[in-house]
């Protein structure tokens, strides 16, 4: 029993796997925020496109 406690608080493999669950987490986060902002910027480009075409008819 004493084996296989120490085994387990040595294992380090656990730990790594939250490490890149967390950065995984942390790129999503970092690319929804981005496409959001993108996303944004296009919308407001087509709707002034929109506006300038209702304008010139």
């Amino acid at each position: 029993m004493k084996s296989l406690f120490r085994r387990f608080l040595g294992d380090r493999r656990g730990a790594t796997a939250i490490e890149y669950g967390l950065i995984a987490s942390m790129i999503s986060i970092a690319l929804i925020g981005g496409a959001a902002s993108v996303g944004n910027a296009v919308n407001s480009t087509m709707d002034g496109a929109a506006q300038h075409l209702k304008n010139s008819q």
